[in-house]
């Protein structure tokens, strides 16, 4: 072992006269361990927000959606038949979008409603896997069943089985007047995909009777393809864009929802840079212990100088001892983290518990609970600079102690 090495880690293990060393290092290596840990927590939970997010958004939404001009679709066989020659379409399915409200007794809520074939639909979406009462497979053409979110059915006070009325935007013209369009529709199943958004403002009938209700005749609103790459889909939309013609034009998900996409990574971003500023604050912290070590150490520095070690060996004695600090600290961080970032799902509810209340409202947020996604990189990643940090804070104390004159050390010993 070099000498550099060994005294640098008795001068770790030793019991300093000035106790306030001592816990300044403790601070310094404390501070290192929570920022590490708070790094981590905070970006697996990032990471699995973004996760779920876009797991419970393509549960609803295709990878990608063909539309015909002015919101019509009118040959969707055909359109279907030429998407399907790309590779990366696995299935798709024909689909009627358009606005509607729903009452039941004194209770009304407006919802959007979505005409699908089921067979077609099971294909495209994993809506089914979310199916609280009934499945898909129960929209029958012509019976006008209908499929409701499970908080817009609470909020209607209906269950399957029951009646719904719905109450269509286009009017029928009448010598009375324009008068709105109602069908009465029977409840026959609810879904509950996790996002309010559409748990309370989406209900699915069968394309027949939403072709027949909205007046579309065989026109649909548009396609929505399933892709065997979901991150393909951007380009496959491209594509769709050229070899369809000018009178079809497709969205893929990353546009549909960008501005959740972007805003989940430049929040992701931005956290990365605030916690890492409180790791460089703690790693920094290093700097007046070793600052202080050194003054402490004039006396042991002057008799190594005068025994023959070099400028450079001081330098590295003190070096060990900053970096060991870092170290621990990144150490102790990274597994606090991880276990932290692994049991989120459990320490989040016991806290709830104990503090009385939900920190994630349904109603207010995109998700009720606090999802977690640990990413090997980002651990590593986090250690890599908090080690760093930690590293450079030893240069300057260690550089000042290497330029300690032995005979002014030595004058008043």
């Amino acid at each position: 072992m070099r000498y550099e090495l060994l005294v640098g880690l008795r001068y770790t293990r030793a019991k300093r006269r000035n106790h306030f060393i001592s816990f300044i290092s403790a601070l310094s290596m404390a501070g290192i361990a929570l920022g590490v840990a708070a790094l981590i927590v905070v970006l697996s939970v990032m990471n699995g927000f973004q996760h779920e997010l876009r797991a419970r958004i393509l549960a609803v939404v295709s990878h990608v959606q063909l539309f015909g001009g002015e919101g019509r679709l009118d040959d969707w066989a055909r359109v279907a038949a030429a998407a399907g020659q790309n590779p990366r379409v696995v299935a798709a399915a024909p689909f009627v979008n358009a606005q509607g409200m729903f009452s039941r007794g004194s209770n009304v809520r407006g919802a959007i409603v979505r005409g699908i074939l089921p067979p077609r639909e099971l294909q495209v979406s994993d809506i089914g896997r979310h199916m609280r009462a009934g499945s898909l497979d129960a929209l029958k053409a012509g019976e006008f069943r209908v499929i409701l979110g499970a908080d817009l059915a609470r909020a209607l006070g209906a269950l399957p089985g029951d009646k719904v009325t719905l109450i269509a935007p286009q009017g029928l013209v009448t010598p009375a007047g324009v008068i709105p369009r109602l069908k009465q529709f029977t409840v026959a199943g609810l879904f509950e995909v996790g996002m309010y958004e559409y748990d309370s403002g989406l209900a699915l009938i069968h394309l027949e009777d939403a072709q027949k209700l909205y007046q579309m005749g065989a026109a649909v609103s548009g396609l929505r393809l399933k892709l065997d790459d979901l991150f393909a889909a951007r380009g496959v939309a491209r594509e769709m864009m050229r070899d369809l013609g000018a009178q079809t034009f497709a969205v893929d998900w990353t546009r549909s929802h960008a501005n959740f996409f972007r805003a989940v990574e430049i929040e992701k971003r931005v956290m990365f840079i605030i916690l890492t500023l409180i790791v460089a604050v703690a790693a920094f912290n290093i700097v007046s212990t070793l600052v202080m070590l050194v003054t402490d150490k004039h006396a042991d520095i002057a008799i190594l100088r005068t025994l023959g070690a070099a400028p450079g060996s001081i330098m590295q004695i003190f070096m060990v001892q900053g970096a060991l600090i870092g170290v621990i600290g990144t150490l102790v961080g990274v597994v606090l983290g991880v276990l932290l970032g692994l049991n989120v799902d459990t320490v989040v509810p016991a806290i709830e518990r104990v503090l009385g209340f939900k920190f994630l409202a349904k109603d207010v947020y995109y998700l009720a609970d606090l999802p977690s996604d640990v990413q090997p990189r980002d651990v590593m990643t986090i250690g890599g600079v908090s080690l760093v940090l930690s590293f450079v804070a030893t240069l300057y104390p260690s550089w000042r102690a290497s330029r300690v004159n032995p005979a002014e050390a030595l004058r008043y010993e």
